[in-house]
Parts: C-alpha cells; structure tokens; sequence
C-alpha cells in the first residue's frame, strides 16, 4: 500500500526539479537570475509570496494551534492586512525609483554604504538561523514517511531544491511556487475532507463539541495591566499589532520578500500582488486552523494518543490513516511548502551576498563573472542551511521557533527603514546605534523575560527609531551627515 504512495511523492520531486530546472536558459544576466527580468506577471507573484510566506511550518504548525488550543492565531493574520497597507504606502514607491536588486541599497542610497552592509548582514544572520528552523521542519515529514533519520531526511530535500534554485535563479523559484502552493492548498482540502468523512456526525459533530469546547474563539480582547498582557501570544492587540509589525518588517525589509515585489513589472504590479496575497494567505491559514480542529475531535472520538511534539500530529495522521493515494499527495503537498520556500530563502541569501557585499567590493567585473559566484552562493548558503538545520533539531515548536527567531531581528531592520523613510535628519552612526540597541533590547526581552514573541518586533522598532532619533540630536546637533 505504501509503494503508491511513494511513487506519488517521488513523481512530485523529480517532476517539480526538472520543471524549475528548465527555467536555466533563461538566466543570461543579474537581473534575469535575481529579478527575474521584470517579466513576471503580478498574480504569479502574488502566489510566491504566499508560498514563501507559507513554508512547513504552517502546514505542520498551524493544526497544532488549534489541536491545543482555538482560532487566536488569526489574530496576527488580520495584522498582516495592516502591514500590506503600510508597506504599499511607505516602502514601494522607495524601491521603485531606480533600479534596485535588494531592500539594502535603498539604505545606501539614504544613510551610507556601512548602514547597507549592516542590514544586509543581519538578514543574512536572521534568514539564514529561521530558515534553519524550516529546514529541520522538513525532516520532520520526510522520517515520517520513508522512515529515515532526520539529517538523512534533510539531505535528500535541500539537494532537490538546491538544484532547481542554482540553475533557474528567482525565475523558477516564482514559478514553482505557483505549482506548489497550488498543489499544497488542494492536498490540504482533500485531507480535511477525507478526516472529517472519518467523524460520525460530520462538522456538525466538530462544531459542537468545538463549542463546548471553547476552542472556536478568535478574539482575545482582555486589557491585563500587568506583564501577562505582554506574555499572552495570541490576544488581539498582540496579534494585530504584532502581525503588523512582524509583516511590515518581513515584507517590507527583508529580501526574501522585497525581491519578489522588485521583479514586478511596475509598482502597480507590486501592489495588487501584495494585497492579493493577503486574501490566499488569510483563507490557508483558516484552512489549516479547521484541520487541526477536525483532528483534535479525530483523537478524541477515538481515544487514540496523540504524538509528541504536537508538530507531528497532521503528518503522521495523514500518512498513517489516510486511504492509498491520498496520503501520498497531502504529504507531497507538504514537502511542496518546504521546497518552495527553500529555493526562495537559497535565492535571496545569494543576492544579498553577491549585491551587497561582493559587488561592493569588486564593482568592475564581468557580468559573467557575478553570474557564476550568484549560482556558487546558492551552494554555500545551501549547505549553510544544512548545518543549522542538523542543529535546530531540539526545538519545541517549529511554528513559533522560526517565528520567533526572525522576530528578534525583524525589529531592528524595520525601526532602521522607517528612520530611512520617515525622517531627513537622522544619520547613518545615529542610525546604527539605534538599530545595534534594538537587537540588544530584543535579546535581553527573549531570554531574560516571558513576554510573547509577538511583541518582539514592535519593541524593537520602537527601541531602534528611539535610540535613532535620540543619538542623532546628541551626537548629530540635527545637521545631515556628509556622506
């Protein structure tokens, strides 16, 4: 019965890397391997995002929310809306005007050229250690189904990725994300009506117990004076202000997410890509919520013991008690995630290497020259992930682990762009001072407090432009800095 399956799951991985592959041609140039030409159209990009957006740890993370718990998550999705709104009003009319091929140069262009090597290397640092988190992910459902060893697992989906991505550049990243976020939403649907199909009573059965059950409510409206305000995850002031900061700095500053937005064809495209992303990721991240509902009322009807940790719950339902065929689309669906944001992060962290620092460096080479060390950065940064995932093997909760690890650094990179777009006097040392004093307060807030990790990024940015804004009228007197 499992050979089925297997075929299944082995016909998408050799089918999805031969079609990113065959994007190779296409790549004659910097700005056909990073940008894509500017040719992609704005609903193709719409869907990268959503799936860059995605990755294993929605997938496998989000039924574990309300396996445990209730619809709070979403929340921080309505914060997303918010952040689309100030990004497309502050941040893309910015990276519009010229020609850029990373958020980082917008720094150079308004601070200084040791600001963009500053927050170039903290993405690096921070896309390099979350997307290390999504990579153990992986492992997570690959052991589950062929039954391997964890690192054993990790080789087989970053070799595959690292294929696909070192030949076709961003231009079969965008398109194999619209395969696979295509594919992952329709094996997610499949699964939740084959499960629920497995419950006597069908979703009336859900909903009532649910009900009693607490565990449909969304919004948590409690005022705490107090800490625990700022230690609940899920209530709907950090959830909306959270997700607005998380977003706005994740799609407003980070490369994996700006690079996309540059490939458009205007900014227009930009923008109706952005907000049509929102619409997807709000209706995926429901779906997924009502999976891990459905299965919490699964174990229950059943009595059956649930896995540990709570990651594992849908993978292993699914390959362990789905019918022949099914199994094995859902969990390719899944590894369809994994690989999608994989190929983004491996494409992104080149760019930045090779624009923001070699380049930098050696600014007359051949365009040829830069081409070959683009495709080389994808090698290292691929085995790079690797090593951090093999390390990233202990955490808790993958979800919330690579959530909250970007969010440490998140703060910082938006209060810096903000200082950038929103103010003419501050200057490039009064900006790295406040945005090396918002890493330090975050890290202190991580370790040293029990506050949630949706406040991670907006006490950063707040710490960051203070500390900006601050040291620019001492150390500055509030004259512009030569540059």
């Amino acid at each position: 019965m499992r050979y089925f399956d297997l075929g299944l799951i082995v016909v998408y991985l050799i089918g999805i890397t031969w079609f990113g592959a065959h994007f190779k041609e296409s790549q004659k140039s910097l700005k056909d391997y990073f940008l894509g030409g500017r040719t992609t159209p704005w609903w193709a990009i719409g869907f990268s995002i959503v799936s860059a957006e995605t990755s294993t740890l929605t997938v496998i993370g989000t039924p574990a929310l309300t396996f445990g718990g209730n619809f709070g998550f979403l929340q921080v999705v309505m914060g997303y809306l918010l952040a689309r709104i100030v990004i497309s009003m502050l941040f893309l009319p910015h990276y519009f005007r010229g020609e850029l091929y990373t958020a980082y140069e917008l720094m150079q262009r308004r601070f200084g050229m040791r600001l963009r090597r500053l927050t170039a290397g903290t993405f690096l640092l921070l896309r390099a250690l979350a997307e290390g988190v999504r990579v153990f992910a992986i492992s997570i459902v690959i052991s589950i189904v062929l039954g391997t060893g964890e690192i054993a697992s990790i080789v087989v989906i970053v070799c595959l990725t690292l294929f696909y991505t070192f030949e076709g550049g961003v231009t079969a990243v965008i398109w194999t994300d619209v395969v696979q976020m295509l594919l992952y939403v329709g094996g997610a649907l499949v699964s939740l009506f084959v499960i629920l199909g497995k419950i006597p009573g069908g979703w009336n059965e859900v909903w009532q117990a649910a009900g009693a059950a607490g565990k449909l409510q969304v919004f948590d409206f409690r005022l705490d004076l107090g800490l625990e305000f700022f230690t609940r995850q899920y209530s709907f002031w950090a959830g909306v202000l959270g997700g607005c900061f998380l977003t706005t700095a994740s799609h407003g500053t980070e490369q994996l997410m700006v690079q996309r937005l540059l490939s458009a064809r205007s900014e227009g495209d930009a923008r109706k890509a952005l907000f049509a992303s929102w619409a997807v990721i709000f209706f995926q991240f429901t779906l997924f919520l009502v999976i891990g509902l459905i299965l919490w009322r699964q174990y229950a009807i059943t009595g059956m013991e649930p896995p540990k940790p709570a990651d594992r719950i849908y993978p292993e339902f699914i390959w362990n008690a789905l019918p022949v065929g099914v199994s094995g689309l859902v969990i390719a669906a899944i590894l369809a995630a994994a690989m999608s944001n994989l190929s983004a992060a491996l494409n992104s962290l080149a760019s930045t290497t090779v624009m923001d620092f070699y380049k930098l460096k050696y600014p007359d080479r051949e365009e040829s020259h830069y081409l070959r060390l683009a495709k080389l950065a994808t090698v290292a940064w691929g085995l790079a992930l690797f090593g951090i995932g093999v390390l990233a093997r202990h955490v808790n909760s993958v979800l919330e682990a690579g959530l909250g690890i970007a969010s440490i650094l998140y703060g910082a990179l938006l209060g810096v762009f903000l200082l950038g777009v929103l103010t003419a006097r501050v200057t490039e040392r009064s900006a790295m001072a406040g945005m090396l004093a918002g890493i330090v307060v975050n890290l202190y807030v991580r370790f040293g407090t029990p506050v949630a990790w949706t406040w991670y990024v907006l006490i950063g940015t707040a710490v960051t432009a203070g500390v900006g804004l601050a040291a620019s009228a001492v150390l500055d007197g509030g004259k512009k800095e030569a540059r």
